[in-house]
C-alpha cells in the first residue's frame, strides 16, 4: 500500500517533525529517545575536594572517598576530583560506548595522565566517546579521573549572569554512567534538524522550504525508531536532499572553529589556565576525527599557560599547527582592549604575541583578530601595518546600541592613512552553531552584497570557553552545497581573507576610529585599575631609559631583559578586555591589582640598579640623581629630600608666563544617577540598577554637588608654589578634599584630588565650562590626537555622549583655547562649551564593591593662546604623567648635567628608549619616534651616545631594507608624515678594553 501524501498544511506537518526529535517531549517512543541505548551506573566512584587547583600528578594521590551521583560539592572555585572506575559490559562488542557525564560545573577528563576533552554541561559536551567500536580484545575496565571546577561555563553569578558570584554556591554531578551510543540514529537527527532549519529559515513562500519540509516528512513516513533496519531509507530521502546543488553564483561562507576565552571576565586569571585545557583537548579530539576542520585560536598568554601547566596538549597543537589546522591567529599577547592602552603598550601586544607565535609555531599570525572589545583605536591600523599584519576581524560594533555600523567587508584607514582590510562576521557573533538560521543569517545581514561574495561564519562556544562540538561540525558538513542555500566551506582565515582580496576593488574605506556605541562606563569603572596601568606603563617606560643609558655608559651594567619581559606581559594581562576596562569581578580585580604592585615593586628597584650604574665613578659624597625622562627641556617644581627627613622646594631655573584663567568659570564636581542597561537589551533596568558597561543616562540625569565647601585653606604661599586647600562634602557617605595648586613657569592648574567615595549606583565627574566656542573637541589618542563633535547633530554624533582619551583633551576656537589634563583617568566628553572628566562609579555587578573607598587622583586645567600644538598641551600632558625622577644614588651623582637625546621639532615625540629585542653583545638600542602635532615634520635626532650605526625598522624591529642611516656629528635628520610612528635602531660603540 502507497503512504498517503502530506497534508498541505504547513505549521502541522512542521509540529509532527518536531515533535519526532524533540529532546522534551515523547521520547518514550521518538527518535530523540533512541538516541542512547543500553547503561549502566559507573563501577566506583570516589572523590577528593580541595580549594586549590593542583596538577593532575599530585591530585591523583590525595585521599579519595566514596561518591555517588547527586553528592553536592563545592564551594564556588574549589575544585572536586573525581576518581571514575569503569566495567564494560561483555554484551556491547561492536558497539560504540561513551562515559555520560552530567554536572554542573565545567569538567575536564584525564586518561592515562593526559587531559583528553572537556565536559561542560552549558557546553553540549556531556559524553566523553571511550570507543567507537569496542572489540573482541578490548579492555573492558579502566580507570578516568574528572576534573570538576566549582564554577559553570560562565562563572558562578548569583542570580544572572553578571551578578557578582555566589560564594557559597555548591555542585553536584547529576549523571555518571556507561551507554551505547547510536551513531545512526545521531546522524539522523543531524539531517532532520537541519531541514527543520531550512523549512523555518526559507519560510512558507519558498518552494524550497516546502521541499525540506516534504522530505523531512517522508523520513518520518518511513522511520520507526524501534526497528533500525528502517534508518537507511531515511537517511537516502536526506542525501537526496542535501545533494542537490545550487549555481557558482552561492555566497560562500568560511566556517572556522573558534572558542574565544575570556583571559579573565567572571573567573579569574588561574580558571582560565583549565578553561583552555578543557576547550582545546576537544578541539584536538575533533581535528583528529575531521581532517577537514580548521580551528583558529588568538591570544598568546593563554597558549603560554598551556604550554606550562599542559605540555603534553600543547605539542598536540604544535603538531595540527603544522598540518594547518591549528591556526594560531590574532598576533597580540591578550585580547586587549582597544581603547584604553598606551601606544607603545599596544605595540608590545603585537611584539610579545608574534615573537611568542612565531617562536612556538614557527610563524607570525598575519591577521589580527579582536572580536570582542569595546572599541577600536584610529592608531591600530598603522600599528598592525608595521607588524607584518593587513587583515582586522571583529564583530563587536553589531553590538552598536543606535547606529548601525554600514559595512561587513571594508579597508579601514587609520590616522595616519595607513589602511588594512577589515570583515566582520555578518552573523553578528563570533559563537555559531551551525544552524541553517545562523547559515542564512550571515547572507541576508550581509551589508556588501555585490561587492563581495564571502562571508566568516566563526562556530563554537565562546566567552567561557568550550569551543566546537562534533555536532556542529556535522551540520556544517551536511550544508557544504545545498540547493536553496549558501556555499559552506570548512575554511581557514587563510582562505577568507584571500577571497575577500580577490575582490576588494569595490569596498568602501573607513576611516578613523571604530568606536562601539555601548558599555561607555568602561573607561572610568575600577578607576585602581585605570590608575595602575597609566602609573605601570610609566614605571616600564623609565626603567627602559635609565637601563639603556647605563647600559650605554657602564660595562659592567647587565640589561634586565628577562625580567622586564616577564613585567611587560603582566601589564599586557591586565590590559585584557575585561580587565583593564573594570567589567570583572572582584576577584579579578585584586589578581589585577597585585601585578601592578609586582610592576611598581620590581621597577623601583629597577630604577635604583641603573641609578646606581649611572652614577658608578663619580666623585663626592652619595647624592640624588635627577632624571627627565622625557625628550625636552622642562620646568618643574620638585621637592627634594634633605637632612633630618624635612623636604624643601626646589626652584625652576626659567619659567613660562600663565595664560590668564579666568576664561574657566568653575570647576563643577557633578553626581549624576547611573541607570544602567542589561547588557544585551538596552533596555532601562527596574527597579535601577547598574553594571560595570554603563549607558548614556549619566548624560542626561545630572545633580550639581550642592554640599558647602569646607573652610578654604592655604597650603603653600609665596616662592616657587602657591596652593589652596579645600573639603567637600558630596553626599552622607562620600566626600573630596582637593588641593589647588600652581607653580611658578607651570602653564597649569593642578587639582590634587582625595575622594572618600560610598555609593551606589553614582557617577562622579568634574566639569569646566569655557568660554570658548567650537564644533570640535580633540582628545589624546595613542601616538597622536583626534576631533569629536561637541554638538548632538546626528545620532551618530550624540551616541558618542562619553567617549575616550588619554592624557588630555582640548577644546579650542581661533586664538585660544582650553585643555583638561589627568594623570589616570580616560572617560571624558565635551558638550557645547563644557569639558567634562569622570572620575568615580559606582554599579554593582557583577563586582559590588567597584570603586568603594579611597582614591588620589591629579587633573590640570590649562587656558592657552593659539592653538594647543603651539601652547604645548602635549609636552604638558607628558609631564604631568612623568614627573621628574629624583633617585638616591648610593653613590655621588653625576657632577654636570647631560642629555642623552633631543629632537628638534616640537611636533615630534620620542616616547620609548629600551634595548633592543635582538640585540648584538647587548649594545643595540630601539628608540620610537611619532609625529603628535598632525604635520609633515622634519627633525633632526641628536644623541649623546656612541653611535656606531643607525638603521629605521618596523614595530617588531625588523631592519628596513634601505640600510643605514646618515649619521653626522651624532645626529640623524627623520622625516615624518601626519601622525607617523617610527621606530629606529641605534647600534653602540664596543665599550674600551
Amino acid at each position: 500500500m502507497a503512504a498517503a501524501p502530506a497534508l498541505k498544511h504547513w505549521r502541522t506537518t512542521l509540529e509532527r517533525v518536531e515533535k519526532f526529535v524533540s529532546p522534551l517531549y515523547f521520547t518514550d517512543c521518538n527518535l530523540r529517545g533512541r538516541l542512547f541505548g543500553d547503561s549502566c551506573p559507573v563501577a566506583e566512584l570516589s572523590s577528593f575536594l580541595t580549594p586549590e587547583r593542583l596538577p593532575y600528578q599530585e591530585a591523583v594521590q590525595q585521599d579519595f572517598r566514596p561518591a555517588q551521583v547527586g553528592d553536592s560539592f563545592g564551594p564556588t572555585w574549589w575544585t572536586c576530583w573525581f576518581r571514575v572506575e569503569l566495567t564494560i559490559p561483555e554484551a556491547w562488542v561492536g558497539q560504540e560506548v561513551h562515559l555520560r557525564w552530567e554536572s554542573d560545573g565545567e569538567g575536564l577528563v584525564w586518561r592515562d595522565g593526559e587531559p583528553v576533552q572537556g565536559l561542560t554541561k552549558e557546553g553540549e559536551k556531556t559524553s566523553y566517546i571511550l570507543t567507537d567500536k569496542l572489540g573482541e580484545k578490548d579492555p573492558r575496565s579502566l580507570t578516568l579521573y574528572v576534573e570538576v571546577a566549582c564554577n559553570g561555563l560562565l562563572g558562578a553569578g548569583k542570580g544572572s549572569m553578571i551578578a557578582a558570584p555566589d560564594p557559597e554556591k555548591m555542585f553536584q554531578v547529576s549523571r555518571a554512567e556507561l551507554a551505547v551510543f547510536h551513531r545512526d540514529v545521531y546522524k539522523l537527527l543531524v539531517d532532520l534538524e537541519l531541514l527543520l532549519g531550512i523549512a523555518k529559515g526559507l519560510g512558507e513562500d519558498n518552494q524550497r522550504s516546502f521541499q525540506a519540509l516534504y522530505t523531512a516528512n517522508q523520513m518520518v513516513n518511513v522511520c520507526d525508531p524501534a526497528q533500525p533496519e528502517t534508518f537507511p531509507v531515511a537517511q537516502a530521502l536526506a542525501s537526496k536532499f542535501f545533494g542537490q546543488r545550487w549555481g557558482e553564483s552561492q555566497h560562500t561562507i568560511h566556517a572556522m572553529g573558534h572558542c574565544h576565552i575570556d583571559t579573565a571576565w567572571l573567573w579569574p586569571f588561574k580558571e582560565t589556565v583549565r578553561k583552555c585545557a578543557r576547550s582545546w583537548v576537544t578541539v584536538v579530539q575533533l581535528m583528529e576525527q575531521n581532517p577537514e576542520f580548521i580551528f583558529a585560536c588568538s591570544q598568546a598568554q593563554q597558549l603560554e599557560w598551556v604550554r606550562s601547566h599542559y605540555p603534553g596538549l600543547h605539542a598536540r597543537l604544535q603538531e595540527f599547527a603544522c598540518r594547518g589546522q591549528f591556526v594560531p591567529v590574532g598576533g597580540t599577547w591578550v585580547e586587549m582592549d582597544g581603547n584604553l592602552p598606551s601606544g607603545e603598550s599596544m605595540v608590545r601586544q603585537f611584539l610579545q604575541g608574534q615573537n611568542f607565535f612565531r617562536q612556538e609555531f614557527g610563524k607570525m599570525c598575519s591577521e589580527f583578530w579582536l572580536p570582542d572589545t569595546f572599541g577600536y583605536s584610529a592608531q591600530l591600523p598603522q600599528i598592525m601595518r608595521s607588524c607584518g599584519i593587513k587583515r582586522f576581524l571583529t564583530q563587536k560594533l553589531s553590538w552598536n546600541l543606535v547606529n548601525s555600523f554600514p559595512h561587513h567587508t571594508f579597508f579601514w584607514e587609520g590616522l595616519d592613512g595607513s589602511q588594512v582590510l577589515a570583515h566582520f562576521p555578518p552573523g553578528d557573533s563570533y559563537g555559531m552553531q551551525g544552524s541553517v538560521e545562523e547559515v542564512l543569517k550571515t547572507v541576508a545581514k550581509n551589508r556588501d552584497k555585490g561587492r563581495t561574495n564571502h562571508s566568516a561564519f566563526l562556530f563554537g562556544f565562546g566567552d567561557g570557553g568550550g569551543g566546537p562540538t562534533q555536532t556542529m561540525v556535522d551540520r556544517l558538513k551536511r550544508l557544504c552545497n545545498t540547493d536553496g542555500l549558501p556555499r559552506v566551506q570548512l575554511s581557514s582565515p587563510e582562505r577568507l581573507f584571500s577571497a575577500l582580496e580577490g575582490h576588494s576593488g569595490q569596498l568602501c574605506t573607513w576611516v578613523g576610529e571604530l568606536f562601539l556605541e555601548l558599555h561607555n562606563g568602561t573607561y572610568t569603572t575600577h578607576a585602581q585599575i585605570k590608575k595602575g596601568n597609566r602609573e605601570c606603563e610609566r614605571i616600564l617606560h623609565d626603567v627602559e631609559l635609565l637601563s639603556s643609558l647605563a647600559l650605554a655608559r657602564s660595562t659592567q651594567f647587565l640589561y634586565p631583559a628577562a625580567l622586564l619581559q616577564d613585567l611587560w606581559r603582566l601589564l599586557l594581562l591586565n590590559q585584557f578586555h575585561d580587565v583593564v576596562t573594570g567589567s570583572c569581578i572582584q576577584l579579578v580585580a585584586e589578581e589585577a591589582m597585585c601585578h601592578y604592585e609586582d610592576i611598581r615593586s620590581h621597577g623601583n628597584t629597577l630604577l635604583s640598579a641603573a641609578a646606581a650604574a649611572l652614577c658608578a665613578g663619580e666623585p663626592g659624597p652619595e647624592g640624588l640623581l635627577i632624571v627627565n625622562t622625557l625628550p625636552w627641556k622642562r620646568t618643574e617644581v620638585l621637592a627634594l629630600p634633605r637632612p633630618g627627613g624635612a623636604h624643601c622646594l626646589g626652584g625652576p631655573q626659567t619659567s613660562r608666563s600663565l595664560c590668564p584663567v579666568a576664561t574657566a568659570d568653575h570647576s563643577s564636581p557633578r553626581v549624576a544617577l547611573d541607570w544602567d542597561p542589561h547588557m544585551e537589551q538596552g533596555l532601562p533596568s527596574t527597579p535601577p540598577t547598574s553594571n560595570i558597561w554603563g549607558d548614556q543616562s549619566h548624560s542626561v540625569i545630572k545633580k550639581p554637588v550642592l554640599g558647602q565647601a569646607g573652610t578654604l585653606a592655604v597650603g603653600t604661599e609665596g616662592g616657587v608654589r602657591g596652593s589652596a586647600w579645600f573639603l567637600l562634602q558630596i553626599s552622607p557617605n562620600s566626600r573630596l578634599s582637593q588641593e589647588v595648586v600652581l607653580d611658578v613657569g607651570c602653564p597649569y592648574v593642578r587639582f590634587h584630588t582625595e575622594v572618600h567615595w560610598h555609593e551606589a549606583h553614582k557617577f562622579l565627574k568634574v566639569e569646566f565650562p569655557a568660554r570658548v566656542r567650537s564644533p570640535q573637541a580633540t582628545y589624546e589618542v595613542q601616538f597622536g590626537h583626534l576631533q569629536r563633535p561637541t554638538h548632538y547633530n546626528t545620532s551618530w554624533d550624540w551616541a558618542r555622549f562619553e567617549v575616550w582619551a588619554h592624557r588630555w583633551m582640548d577644546l579650542s576656537e581661533h586664538g585660544f583655547g582650553l585643555a583638561l589634563l589627568n594623570d589616570c583617568k580616560y572617560g571624558a566628553s565635551v558638550r557645547g562649551n563644557v569639558l567634562s572628566l569622570s572620575l568615580l562609579r559606582a554599579p554593582k555587578s557583577p563586582d559590588a564593591t567597584v570603586d568603594m573607598g579611597r582614591h588620589e587622583f591629579t587633573y590640570a586645567l590649562m587656558p592657552h593662546k593659539g592653538s594647543f600644538q603651539d601652547a604645548g598641551v602635549i609636552p604638558a600632558a607628558y609631564s604631568l604623567n612623568f614627573p621628574l625622577l629624583a633617585l638616591p644614588a648610593p653613590g655621588p651623582a653625576p657632577a654636570a648635567a647631560w642629555s642623552a637625546f633631543s629632537v628638534s621639532s616640537p611636533a615630534v615625540v620620542l616616547e620609548t628608549v629600551k634595548q633592543a629585542e635582538t640585540s648584538p653583545q647587548g649594545r643595540t638600542l630601539l628608540l620610537r619616534l611619532y609625529e603628535a602635532h598632525g604635520s609633515h615634520s622634519d627633525c633632526w635626532l641628536h644623541t649623546s651616545l656612541p653611535v656606531q650605526e643607525a638603521v629605521l625598522c618596523d614595530l617588531l624591529e625588523r631592519r628596513d631594507p634601505t640600510g643605514p642611516l646618515l649619521l653626522r656629528d651624532n645626529r640623524l635628520k627623520l622625516t615624518f608624515a601626519p601622525f607617523q610612528v617610527q621606530s629606529l635602531l641605534l647600534l653602540l660603540q664596543p665599550p674600551p678594553n
